[in-house]
């Protein structure tokens, strides 16, 4: 059996416990991991601060070349790791190779961001001069949806600022990671990149850690809401990427047949279960019907199955917990709407369910209000866009959006209308690193990716001389 090790302190170490990964798609063991104590959590905060003062001492060239180190082992592993990923976390292999494509593209690009201080008055009577310092360890808390790429959203910046890191991966998908790891003993270090897992029985001690300075958290808005308690007992620096309920909103001048897969991709990618998937559609009465019916029609031809099997295109929920949790949005689809598509767990061993469209919903439902994180699509109509818009900005979140219209300058406005922050026109889940990303009210704090979220793992330093 493959075995799996932590990265503490640059030596790869078993941990006090073990603890079963399930493949989603299965529901069978597909290998048992290390699971780290406090005592382990404890050895690699000590180990990240034993490394720091030499690592943010190392030219930013010499930081930079480790990191793109990492991506090119990445490259050189990614079928590999792909396959892992698709066994743990349940995507299509396409997807999960993507997502390595991704992963070192991202570590490629913010790993050649430049830190440059910045002269603000140089005269006869003062200069100052802002820097940008590194912070200490970061702890970066990684979710389960996209258990490799938000590494790379986050560990490129945070080590070419300087900064030393533990990662800790969600229980079900550590796997990947893991392996990761195993890279990274060889390139960096010691003690500058630790991982360590858990059975979420770490987070709290982390985000309350006095020996580390900042958390970036991606996960759901209420355990942000944890991470943030946590990290104020020593005023912790924090990001938070947060849940999503994103809208789209369809105009009456759009082509139905035209817009349905890009609206159709953006809510089913990785099963639905994307912060900035397409989690509602307000559609014009105009064209509600079409609409629905192209939807519907997508959702019945999507071939649903483990996603290791050739022309998989969605696969399983990621777990268990998340499986039980869709079920009950389906559940009120069935009560509040009318099933176009899907409607159906299916009938077989794994956390599987049929993309679904649900027609003849409004707001004040379940599946409208909250955030689904499934494969389950609500479209509701509407004849007032002003209208349309209160009730998409009326959520408590506001991580993107989207406008589909043929008329560019109503695109514009109605965008700039929108509660969010990232907002798409005629298409949704674009995104790079090279974009800000960031969410507005409950679905986050701070922003991700270009300068300035390299900016967001910095201490801001002015210093200001007489002359």
């Amino acid at each position: 059996m493959t075995e799996y090790k932590l990265l503490i302190g640059g030596k790869l170490v078993a941990g006090e416990m073990t603890m079963d990964v399930i493949n989603p798609a299965t529901e069978e063991v597909l290998a048992t991991c290390p699971r780290a104590s406090p005592a382990q959590l404890d050895d690699a905060v000590a180990a990240a601060n034993a490394a720091f003062k030499g690592w943010a001492k190392t030219p930013i060239e010499d930081r930079r070349a480790c990191v793109m180190k990492l991506a090119d082992a990445i490259d050189a592993n990614a079928a590999d790791l792909a396959r892992l990923l698709t066994q743990e976390q349940g995507k299509p292999l396409a997807e999960s190779s993507a997502e390595m494509a991704y992963t070192a593209a991202f570590l490629r690009y913010l790993a050649g961001l430049e830190l440059t201080n910045k002269i603000i008055e140089d005269n006869d009577n003062r200069r100052v001069e802002q820097r940008r310092k590194p912070l200490g360890v970061v702890g970066l808390i990684i979710p389960w949806n996209f258990p490799v790429l938000i590494v790379a959203f986050k560990l490129p910046s945070a080590l070419l600022a300087g900064n030393t890191v533990i990662i800790k991966p969600a229980p079900t998908t550590p796997l990947t990671t893991l392996r990761i790891g195993e890279l990274c003993a060889d390139i960096f270090p010691a003690g500058v990149v630790n991982i360590v897992t858990d059975q979420n029985d770490l987070g709290s001690h982390m985000t309350a850690h006095p020996g580390i300075a900042k958390i970036s958290f991606t996960g759901s808005t209420e355990t942000g809401k944890k991470v943030m308690a946590g990290a104020a007992s020593t005023i912790k620096r924090i990001t938070l990427e947060l849940g999503g309920n994103d809208a789209a909103i369809v105009m009456g001048d759009v082509d139905p047949k035209v817009v349905a897969p890009g609206i159709f991709g953006g809510a089913t990618m990785n099963a639905g279960q994307v912060c900035l998937a397409i989690k509602r559609v307000y559609a014009h009465d105009s064209i509600y019907d079409e609409l629905c019916s192209e939807l519907g029609k997508l959702a019945d031809s999507a071939v649903v199955d483990d996603g290791l099997k050739q022309g998989a295109q969605i696969g399983p929920l990621q777990n268990k917990m998340q499986y039980e949790k869709v079920k009950t949005f389906l559940a009120d689809a069935h009560a509040n709407g009318t099933i176009v598509a899907g409607g159906q767990v299916e009938d077989r061993p794994g956390y599987f369910i049929r993309p679904t469209i649900v027609r003849d919903i409004t707001d004040g439902t379940k599946l409208v209000d909250e955030e689904q994180f499934g494969p389950i699509l609500p479209i509701i109509r509407f004849t007032d866009v002003e209208d349309a818009m209160e009730r998409a900005n009326s959520s408590p979140w506001g991580l993107g959006g989207s406008v589909w219209t043929n008329d560019r300058d109503k695109a514009y406005e109605l965008a700039c209308e929108m509660e969010s922050g990232t907002v798409w026109i005629n298409k949704h889940l674009d995104f790079g690193p090279n974009i800000p990303f960031g969410g507005a009210k409950q679905s986050g704090i701070g922003v991700e990716f270009a300068e300035e979220g390299l900016h967001e793992f910095t201490q801001l330093q002015v210093i200001n001389e007489a002359r």
